[in-house]
């Protein structure tokens, strides 16, 4: 009995730092995990998340105004109905990048609006996969290269 009680003194105190441990780590990764928010934010003007499908499903910043477009990908017309003409070719190779579930890093692409102004815009991506390695979607980040002039 003296044993048993003495491997539940052990047990307790092993719990005991799992648990401080499991705390500690927890708050290492809320650290590290606001510093990576904190540099990788002023680095690009917005990141987005796409389902499987490609449709948007988390979008941070104004991406959605600078794309001149709806939530849906690309529809190919900004929020007023102007007509936008994507080139095909690049929107192609993104598409074709996706579709390989390939992540992509600095891909320039453009557009001409309905005024004839060319509006280019860099992003990087990468597939994102669920625990049980399941395709779930993209996530990136990007910026408008013609304000960077």
């Amino acid at each position: 009995m003296l044993e048993v009680r003495l491997l539940y003194s052990k047990l307790a105190s092993y719990n005991k730092l799992l648990e401080q441990t499991v705390q500690e780590r927890t708050a290492e990764l809320r650290e590290s995990e606001a510093r990576y928010r904190s540099l990788t934010e002023p680095a690009s003007d917005w990141h987005w998340e796409q389902d499987q499908t490609g449709n948007f499903t988390k979008v941070f910043g104004p991406v959605l105004e600078m794309l001149g477009i709806r939530v849906e990908p690309f529809v190919g017309k900004s929020s007023n109905d102007e007509v936008i003409a994507w080139k095909e070719t690049e929107r192609e190779e993104l598409h074709a990048k996706i579709s390989a579930r390939q992540p992509f890093l600095d891909f320039v692409f453009s557009r001409i609006n309905a005024d004839g102004s060319q509006q280019r815009f860099q992003v990087s991506g990468e597939p994102m996969f669920n625990r049980s390695c399941g395709y779930i979607g993209y996530r990136g980040i990007g910026i408008e290269l013609t304000a960077k002039k």
